[in-house]
């Protein structure tokens, strides 16, 4: 075999995907996929400028047969021991509709594709949102269910993304990653059967330049008075998920699966003892 380390795929080159893949390359192949061709080709110069193996490959998340070809490199590398989803759109970034496909139906692809290629004691880490964890009970429970177990190739035809409700950006994204959320739920026992564990994390307000421009916007206020409420009082850094990607893909978190870890600086318990306001 050509490489005989073990595969981490990484998807989506934002901050937090760059962040973990410096954190978790060390001794593996990183095998990093990214729409945007350009921002693939530097990242990979400067990890590769640090030692690390690297190969890239561009991938459309909202395209099954772009994901599972994605999947396919990764097990024509070698054993598949680890995948990070950090792939997606925020609301000032995209309209309700991409959001959807991008954030919902592009991370179902990734989970089901690499479904099939994880190899044993391997792990997945979805990224998720402090947006999804905050919808958590003020969905219906219907949808609840409806993004948790409606297969992938269904998702964009459920009705509801035709409600007003949901025509709003910063709406389609709550809902976009409390789907993530659940999905993960849903896939951890199809991915235990292949003795693997898939995880999710919902990041809060994170100086990413997704981050930055979400600050920037006109909620940018409100998000400010949120992190200064915070048991933290501080906005995230790319390396704090980085940080807890590696507890989630390594051996101490072999007994956590199908759960949500909240990296959010105490944003979500500030909302939540202030009386529960969304």
């Amino acid at each position: 075999m050509k490489n005989p380390h073990q595969v981490a795929v990484i998807i989506g080159l934002g901050g937090m995907g760059e962040a973990i893949a410096r954190r978790q390359g060390t001794g593996r192949h990183l095998l990093l996929a990214d729409v945007d061709e350009r921002a693939l080709e530097r990242t990979a110069a400067l990890l590769r400028g640090s030692g690390h193996d690297v190969t890239v490959q561009p991938v459309d998340v909202t395209s099954a047969e772009s994901v599972r070809a994605l999947a396919d490199t990764a097990a024509a590398a070698g054993p598949v021991t680890q995948v990070i989803h950090t792939a997606g759109l925020s609301p000032t970034q995209a309209s309700a509709a991409a959001i959807i496909r991008v954030d919902l139906l592009g991370t179902a692809h990734v989970i089901d594709a690499f479904e099939a290629v994880i190899a044993p004691g391997g792990a997945g880490v979805v990224i998720a949102s402090m947006a999804g964890t905050l919808a958590a009970g003020s969905l219906p429970a219907e949808l609840e269910l409806a993004l948790a177990q409606t297969p992938t190739d269904q998702l964009l035809d459920l009705p509801v993304w035709a409600s007003p409700a949901f025509s709003d950006a910063g709406a389609a994204y709550s809902a976009a990653k409390r789907g993530n959320q659940l999905r993960v739920q849903a896939a951890s026992a199809r991915w235990g059967r292949r003795g693997a564990r898939i995880n999710s994390i919902s990041p809060g307000v994170i100086s990413t330049p997704m981050g930055q421009e979400e600050l920037a916007s006109e909620n940018g206020q409100r998000m400010r008075a949120l992190v200064a409420a915070s048991g933290t009082g501080r906005v995230g850094t790319a390396e704090d998920i980085a940080h807890a990607a590696a507890f989630l893909l390594g051996p101490d978190a072999s007994f956590i699966t199908g759960t949500d870890l909240l990296v959010d600086g105490g944003v979500v318990a500030g909302v939540r003892s202030a009386g529960g306001a969304r």
